[in-house]
C-alpha cells in the first residue's frame, strides 16, 4: 500500500476527481435530467439563484420548464419542483464539502508558487472577504431596483454571478487573478511583496462596490443611507474583538498562541455577521430599515428554538436572533483557539486557508447583511 500511495501524486489526484465529479453531474443531467438536473442541481442550487435573480417569491420546475411565482400563496400551492431564495440543508452541506475540496486544491497551486505560509497572505486576503459581501449587496440592489422601477440595475443571468453559490466562484478567480498578477510582479522585482499588490487590488475591488452602491443611492429613490446601522456593527465588532484579545490574553493566553492578531480579525468578522443579523431582523423598525428574514439554516433555527423557549414578553422586548451573536462570538473564539502553533507547523499552508475560509463565512454574509440594512436595500 505504502509503495502505491508513494506513486500517486496527490495534486494529480484532486484534478481527477474534480474531472470525475464534474462528468458525473453532466451525465447524469443529460442521462437523468428529472432526477439529477431538476431534482438535485436545479432545486437545491440553480433555483435559487433565478428565484433570487429575478425577484420573484419562488421559482417552479415543471415538465421541463420553469416559471417565476410572485406570491407565497402561489408557492404553497405549486406542484412540481419549488425552490425559494436562500439556502436549504442540503445546499450548506453541499457548500461545505465544495468548500474544503477547493481548500485542498488551492494548497496544490500555493506549493507550486511556494507561497501562502506568511501571515501577510491572510491579511492581504481580507479585502476580498468584504469585496464578496459588497458584491453579493450589488445584486440585492439591483433586485430592489427591478421590483421598484420594473428595470434591474444588472440583468438577469447576468446578475447570478453575484448570487450563491455563483458568486463564492466569480470572487474565486478575481482573488485568483490577483494572486497570480501579484506573484508575478513581485518575481519581477516591481513590488517587495506579493502581498502589497494582492492587498491593494483587493482595496481598489471593494472600494469600487462600495462607491457603485452609494452612486445608486445618490441617484435613485430605491436605496437610502442609514449610516447608524454600519456604525453599530463595525464598532461594536471592534469593541468585542478588542476585549476577546484583552480577556484571553489576561486569563487564557494560550488561546491566541497560534493565530495573535489573526484570531482578532476573524474574532471581529464572526461579530459582524453577528451584530448585522440581529440588527437587521430584530431592530429593523427602530432602525428605518427594511424587515429581513433570515436565509441561513442555522440562524432560523436558533430564532425558533428561541421563541419557543423565552417568554414572549422578552421576545417582544430584546427579540429573538440575539443568541445567534453569542453562537458566532463562541464559535470564532473556539476555532481561535483550536489553531494552535502545531496545526500551523504541521500544515502551515492548508492551516492558513482554512483560516481564511472560516473568516470568509462569516464576513462575506456579515458584510452582505450590514450593507443591505446601511442602504436600505
Amino acid at each position: 500500500m505504502d509503495d502505491v500511495s508513494d506513486r500517486i501524486d496527490p495534486a494529480r489526484a484532486w484534478v481527477a476527481a474534480a474531472i470525475t465529479a464534474l462528468t458525473a453531474l453532466v451525465v447524469g443531467s443529460f442521462a437523468f435530467p428529472r432526477r439529477v438536473h431538476d431534482g438535485f442541481l436545479w432545486r437545491y442550487f440553480w433555483g435559487p439563484v433565478v428565484a433570487d435573480g429575478t425577484g420573484s417569491t419562488c421559482a417552479q420546475r415543471i415538465g421541463g420548464e420553469t416559471r417565476l411565482l410572485d406570491s407565497a400563496v402561489e408557492c404553497q400551492q405549486a406542484t412540481g419542483i419549488v425552490a425559494e431564495p436562500g439556502y436549504t440543508t442540503v445546499s450548506t452541506l453541499s457548500y461545505a464539502v465544495v468548500l474544503v475540496f477547493s481548500l485542498v486544491g488551492v494548497v496544490f497551486l500555493l506549493r507550486r508558487l511556494d507561497i501562502g505560509r506568511e501571515r501577510g497572505f491572510f491579511f492581504a486576503l481580507f479585502p476580498f472577504m468584504l469585496f464578496g459581501g459588497a458584491l453579493r449587496t450589488v445584486e440585492d440592489a439591483s433586485v430592489a431596483m427591478l421590483r421598484t422601477t420594473g428595470e434591474p440595475a444588472i440583468s438577469f443571468p447576468l446578475s447570478g454571478l453575484f448570487i450563491s453559490p455563483l458568486i463564492y466562484f466569480t470572487v474565486f478567480f478575481v482573488t485568483l487573478a490577483a494572486l497570480l498578477v501579484s506573484v508575478a510582479a513581485a518575481r519581477r522585482g516591481l513590488v517587495p511583496r506579493y502581498e502589497y499588490p494582492l492587498a491593494a487590488i483587493g482595496t481598489l475591488a471593494f472600494a469600487t462596490t462600495i462607491g457603485y452602491l452609494g452612486w445608486l443611492s445618490v441617484t435613485t429613490d430605491v436605496l437610502g443611507f442609514h449610516p447608524a446601522v454600519a456604525f453599530i456593527t463595525l464598532v461594536g465588532a471592534t469593541l468585542v474583538a478588542g476585549l476577546a484579545w484583552i480577556g484571553t490574553e489576561r486569563f487564557v493566553p494560550a488561546v491566541n498562541v497560534g493565530t495573535g492578531y489573526m484570531g482578532v480579525l476573524v474574532v471581529w468578522g464572526h461579530t459582524v455577521d453577528g451584530i448585522a443579523n440581529v440588527l437587521s431582523l430584530d431592530w429593523a423598525s427602530e432602525l428605518g430599515i427594511p424587515s429581513y428574514t433570515p436565509k441561513h439554516v442555522v440562524n432560523s433555527a436558533i430564532i425558533e428554538i428561541t421563541g419557543a423557549l423565552q417568554p414572549r414578553s422578552i421576545s417582544e422586548a430584546i427579540g429573538t436572533a440575539w443568541p445567534f451573536l453569542f453562537v458566532k462570538i463562541g464559535a470564532a473564539l473556539f476555532v481561535v483557539w483550536v489553531f494552535n502553533d502545531e496545526i500551523f507547523e504541521e500544515s502551515p499552508r492548508y492551516s492558513m486557508l482554512l483560516l481564511v475560509a472560516i473568516l470568509a463565512v462569516g464576513l462575506g454574509p456579515g458584510t452582505r447583511d450590514f450593507l443591505r440594512a446601511t442602504f436600505g436595500i
